[in-house]
């Protein structure tokens, strides 16, 4: 049985990233999560090839000549993108892939892989709590902090388009929520050719 793939989507400060990674960890073998390639600097804790592989501009527009991404985008005047080989290879060991990605990003996997996607968007009760998280983290300036509110209310238009909305307001309720969609984007009857069950049903007299 071939694995499944869960993007989770949301505004910068949703917390997206640190649910995703910690289901992904309880979940150990089960669970394999993609790690972006960047163009954007690398910010005072992170480490290139565990958050992001983080390239140059050049080198980023050569790999999209080359295939190498199932999806890109730009994004607050950086890029990012999705490696097609790690993906693959996760999924055929019947891994949960967990695609930390945008909503540009979530539109290009459904199409490439519509059978086993399951997508979650993450955000916040309201936009001021969004703000607050935003601010606390001190890497933005109030123009970057404008911005990615009004990035936010354009994403917000594309949640119709997921398949689950978590609100986190609690840390530990949002990880368990996603952790159960997680185990049953594995049994989806999309990844299966249903039709070979009816079929032997039906046979039986």
């Amino acid at each position: 049985m071939k694995g499944s793939i869960l993007v989770v989507s949301g505004p910068s400060g949703s917390g997206k990233t640190s649910l995703a990674r910690s289901v992904c960890e309880e979940l150990g073998e089960k669970a394999y999560f993609s790690i972006s390639t960047t163009t954007r600097p690398m910010r005072e804790g992170e480490k290139n090839g565990v958050d992001y592989f983080f390239i140059t501009k050049e080198e980023f527009l050569q790999d999209i000549e080359d295939g190498y991404f199932l999806e890109w985008a730009e994004v607050h005047g950086n890029f990012y993108g999705t490696s097609k080989k790690q993906i693959n290879e996760a999924l055929k060991k019947g891994q949960i892939v967990f695609l930390d990605i945008d909503v540009q990003g979530h539109e290009a996997v459904r199409k490439e892989y519509p059978d086993i996607v399951t997508s979650v968007f993450v955000t916040t009760k309201n936009k001021h709590i969004l703000f607050q998280r935003l601010r606390k983290r001190g890497t933005e300036t109030e123009e970057t902090l404008e911005v990615r509110l009004i990035n936010a209310m354009h994403e917000m238009k594309k949640i119709p388009e997921y398949d689950y909305l978590l609100i986190n307001d609690d840390f530990e309720d949002a990880k368990k929520f996603l952790n159960a969609v997680a185990i049953a984007s594995l049994i989806k009857t999309t990844k299966y050719d249903v039709n070979d069950f009816i079929k032997e049903w039906k046979e039986i007299k």
